[in-house]
């Protein structure tokens, strides 16, 4: 009897930062998968708040606890990334319909580079949906509590960079 190769998906994304959404995304993607890899994106295209670095640092440790979890920092098309990475799957998190919108055309886009490569639309939690990062960092400027929102680590991440940037 061959033993068939294992699942292996990939959640890629800025996450600048990594939300509660984006954690309720990586164990229900864990669930579905041998393997999950959190690919965080360098990010040419965006400035971002924290840098690769951190943002790896910050997605290590609010996913620590999760078996079969991978977190690695990637630059360039995600479809070659899996390719490296020996992927099946590409996950993404959809809250909503514009999200689901942009996403299907990715998912189109992605299939034309690597026809072997599926798309798995996720969706988080309900309570979980209306957050996004770019509204996590904008409410942490302001003074906001985020504090359900992002894991505790990343809130104290959040207000000592806008803290150093008064």
């Amino acid at each position: 009897m061959a033993l068939s190769a294992p699942r292996i998906a990939v959640y890629s994304g800025t996450f600048d930062p990594f939300t509660l959404g984006h954690e309720d995304v990586v164990r229900r993607a864990a669930g579905l998968f041998d393997q999950l890899i959190v690919a965080v994106a360098v990010a040419h295209h965006k400035k971002t708040l924290f840098s690769l670095e951190q943002r790896v640092q910050q997605v290590q440790q609010a996913v620590q606890g999760f078996a079969k979890v991978r977190v690695m920092p990637f630059d360039g098309l995600i479809m070659d990334f899996c390719a490296a990475q020996q992927a099946s799957a590409v996950v993404r998190g959809v809250r909503n319909l514009t999200d689901f919108d942009y996403e299907s055309q990715m998912a189109a886009m992605n299939r034309k580079l690597r026809p072997q490569v599926e798309t798995v639309f996720l969706l988080p939690e309900a309570a979980l949906q209306c957050i996004s990062s770019t509204l996590v960092r904008e409410i942490s400027k302001l003074g906001g509590d985020v504090g359900q929102m992002v894991n505790p680590a990343i809130a104290r991440d959040l207000l000592a960079a806008h803290a150093s940037k008064a």
